[in-house]
């Protein structure tokens, strides 16, 4: 089955039309690595991002195609799952957490989705308060530590004021055998093949190569500091 198919089946087995009911049917499946439950969460948390505001404006919608690029006979169903996410009353953080139960003790699935979650939430070119407090929230929610925040935070606001050894897990007085060390795992977990084995869809690889970037300068930084 295709993605997409895997996608719809998920929405079919939910026992009604709302996000609460599609959840329950992911968490049916919460021990497969599939991309389906990868894709599906992430497109209710961007619906309730893009909702932080007040408003879901066409930038931001536009901004989940655009990182996450989908067949255009397949827009119906990421829509789908937009529409239950924003007309659901249950709040970002209660999905959030029931994102983190589904990839629990998964920091690297959990860091993609907040990684992509920055995209939705920059989208219109504001940090609006209200998104950022959400995306902390979800940091929260997902259980994970600071360094992944701010690893990930850097990637999209820039790194000028973060402490490069932070971003790369690492205690201010690392040697430089350490940052090496450190460098070369965050290289690892942000290689296709990796996100691949735990269910990124392809669609999203991008998100690595942007965070990268972030890991790459703090390397830079953290060695010359060294």
């Amino acid at each position: 089955m295709t993605l997409w198919e895997r996608i719809q089946a998920i929405l079919t087995e939910a026992r009604e039309r709302t996000l609460g009911a599609v959840m329950e049917a992911m968490e049916a499946r919460r021990r497969r690595r599939d991309a389906a439950i990868f894709s599906i969460a992430l497109i209710a948390l961007s619906a309730k991002m893009a909702k932080a505001d007040g408003i879901v404006t066409a930038d931001e919608v536009r901004a989940f195609g655009t990182f996450f690029a989908y067949p255009p006979e397949e827009e119906a169903k990421v829509r789908l799952v937009f529409q239950m996410a924003q007309q659901d009353t249950a709040g970002f953080e209660t999905y959030a957490r029931q994102v983190g139960r589904l990839f629990a003790g998964e920091d690297a699935v959990l860091e993609d989705v907040l990684d992509c979650l920055f995209y939705v939430a920059l989208a219109d070119g504001v940090a609006h308060p209200e998104e950022m407090r959400l995306l902390e929230v979800a940091a929260e929610a997902f259980a994970l530590q600071g360094g992944v925040w701010r690893r990930v935070k850097a990637a999209h606001v820039g790194a000028d004021k973060e402490d490069p050894f932070v971003i790369l897990g690492l205690e201010p007085d690392a040697d430089e055998p350490a940052i090496k060390a450190a460098y070369r795992k965050l290289a690892r977990a942000n290689h296709p093949d990796a996100l691949i084995a735990r269910g990124v869809p392809p669609e999203l690889f991008r998100i690595a190569e942007h965070r990268m970037a972030a890991i790459n300068t703090a390397y830079e930084r953290a060695l010359a500091g060294a």
